[in-house]
């Protein structure tokens, strides 16, 4: 789902390891990349640029990330009960933001400690949307919602978010389990290209009907904002604009800056918005039209300035069978889309592959993070983004230290309930035109899975087709059908109806099943080459020492006492123990 990056240099540029590049935990370094030559990158997995560049390039993760975690808030809220004039849209937007700058410090600093940034995924908002559609939990009509007094208002979304907050929090304990017990390495054994398939392309085809009624409201509009975000990612993704900027010892110079490639998601929203803000006030669009910029000015208006989230800030969340079992499609979603991007990321920043224990921490962390991002009620968990990913292999700069300085920029953004509530201005045309972008990546991650498969075997076509058609068939009807199942006790009906009602689920389990079942060689399946790119735990021997990988504090201590090799998560799991 690469969508932004940046190219501020040719990639034959060398830079050697500098006095500026302060590097981190230089005690454990034994040779390792960052104190060599490199000829791609500017700035290794273990540098540390000095601070103002720090921060500088912090800025473009937080950027590259923002376009895509506030659109979720934008499908999520109306499914809560939320009106649009909600000011506490807006919180929930800060809250993302604000837990976001928290698991991304803990994931770089002591979790998989490659410079990744996670935050809020769509993966979540399938399970949440059948959750959601269950009886208890479906909206009354707008005007029914118009009538009630203020605080019934809020007890009704902040209720259903309760829910949500008790399903996302037990659910990302399971992450947490097979994460930090290093179950993670086994179970992959059984997750297959063509398991991922299914799992990840029905998040985006699902959620087609949210962007087409988004989009719906103004389609010119819509579709306008498609063509930019296409223009500016595909067609001038290589076009520079000329910068002037300062380099030490060298003075002022223009420099190629590669705008389009960084933010072409941000530049799109700005100028279609900036567009809908010219047809708002020559009246162009009529008072109350949906793409007018003015709809949602009381937000703004009533968003207090400073407002630091905290956990069960909308009540304590509960916790149903249903609610906990329909998330965890989100939970192994999220895991298997995460740990095909640590390969990725080592690779980019030419550290050290990672090991086991890496692994194992990252996936544990990220299970840390969505029980914390569901205990403060951002209504979503967390997952690598792609987008950063991407960012990184084409700015040269692997700095775990520049994520960490924009973790700390999201944190502080995260208490300026103002910004928050900007983005909910964001006309709702222009966010549609987004949606028929960003679920169209998701579609296409899911289906480049299948470069490892035999795609002339019908063997693997019949299972493709059964496992994407067939959820799709079910879930829908399921939705549509609320009170179908009739087993005589509620909590078996709610919890049938939302796992027979979430397409990943469904989709990943048939896809999964087929496979394991129906007969075909490793090769046919896609086993062999997948097993390349995936860290499965398939080895008892002695595993190399990655200093990459070490914790930045207590390396030593954690050497002297023999019962940390057999901890999974430990970097010391599975090293040779000194004589």
């Amino acid at each position: 789902m690469e969508l932004n990056s940046v190219v501020t240099d040719d990639d034959t540029y060398k830079i050697p390891h500098t006095p500026d590049a302060q590097t981190e935990g230089s005690n454990n370094f034994n040779g390792d990349i960052s104190t060599k030559t490199r000829s791609k990158m500017l700035y290794g997995i273990n540098d540390a640029p000095p601070w103002y560049l720090g921060i500088f390039l912090a800025l473009q993760h937080y950027l590259t990330m923002i376009g895509a975690i506030v659109s979720i808030p934008f499908i999520l809220t109306p499914a809560l009960c939320m009106e649009d004039s909600d000011p506490n849209r807006g919180v929930i937007i800060s809250t993302m933001i604000f837990v976001t700058g928290i698991v991304t410090y803990f994931q770089a600093t002591w979790g998989v400690r490659l410079p990744i940034v996670q935050g809020g995924t769509i993966s979540f908002l399938v399970p949440t949307l059948a959750i959601l559609s269950l009886p208890q939990w479906r909206c009354p009509p707008a005007a029914e919602i118009a009538a009630l007094h203020e605080d019934q208002k809020v007890e009704l979304w902040q209720v259903r978010m309760r829910e949500l907050s008790g399903a996302i929090a037990m659910s990302a304990l399971v992450q947490v389990f097979i994460g930090y017990t290093g179950l993670i390495g086994k179970i992959l054994r059984f997750v297959t290209p063509l398991t991922i398939v299914p799992t990840v392309s029905l998040v985006g085809l699902t959620l087609f009907e949210h962007a087409a009624e988004t989009a719906s409201k103004h389609w010119g509009i819509a579709v306008g904002t498609t063509s930019m975000l296409t223009l500016f990612s595909q067609i001038m993704v290589n076009v520079s604009v000329p910068l002037l900027a300062y380099r030490k010892g060298v003075g002022l110079q223009i420099t190629k800056f590669q705008l389009f490639k960084l933010f072409p998601v941000l530049l799109t929203i700005a100028i279609m918005w900036g567009l809908c803000a010219i047809f708002t006030v020559t009246n162009v669009f009529p008072p109350g039209h949906p793409a007018r910029t003015d709809v949602r000015l009381s937000v703004l208006e009533d968003a207090s300035w400073f407002y630091v989230p905290y956990p069960g800030q909308f009540g304590i969340p509960s916790v149903t069978l249903s609610g906990v079992l329909g998330m965890l499609a989100g939970v192994i979603a999220c895991t298997v889309e995460s740990i095909s991007y640590y390969p990725t990321v080592s690779q980019m920043c030419e550290a050290e592959s990672p090991p086991l224990h890496a692994i194992n921490r990252g996936i544990g962390t990220e299970g840390f993070g969505t029980m914390l991002a569901g205990l403060w009620g951002a209504g979503n968990g967390t997952n690598t983004f792609g987008e950063n990913v991407g960012a990184i292999g084409v700015t040269k700069v692997g700095s775990r230290r520049v994520i960490q300085w924009a973790a700390l920029i999201m944190v502080i953004q995260g208490v300026i309930s103002k910004f928050g509530a900007v983005f909910i201005m964001i006309p709702d045309p222009v966010v549609g035109g987004i949606f028929c972008v960003m679920f169209g990546m998701i579609i296409a991650f899911g289906l480049s899975t299948l470069q490892y498969v035999d795609l002339k075997s019908a063997r693997n076509l019949y299972i493709i087709g059964v496992s994407i058609f067939f959820p799709m068939v079910l879930c829908k009807w399921m939705q549509n059908h609320p009170g179908s199942i009739q087993t005589g006790v509620d909590t078996v009906d709610s919890t049938l109806s939302v796992l027979l009602g979430t397409t990943i689920l469904v989709g990943g389990v048939l896809g999964c099943f087929l496979d394991n079942v129906i007969p075909g060689t490793d090769e046919e399946r896609g086993v062999t080459a997948w097993a390349q790119h995936m860290p499965l735990d398939t080895s008892s021997q002695y595993q190399e020492h990655k200093p990459d990988y070490d914790f930045p504090l207590g390396m030593n201590l954690l050497r002297r006492w023999n019962w940390t090799y057999y901890v999974p998560f430990l970097p010391t799991y599975k090293m040779k123990k000194p004589e």
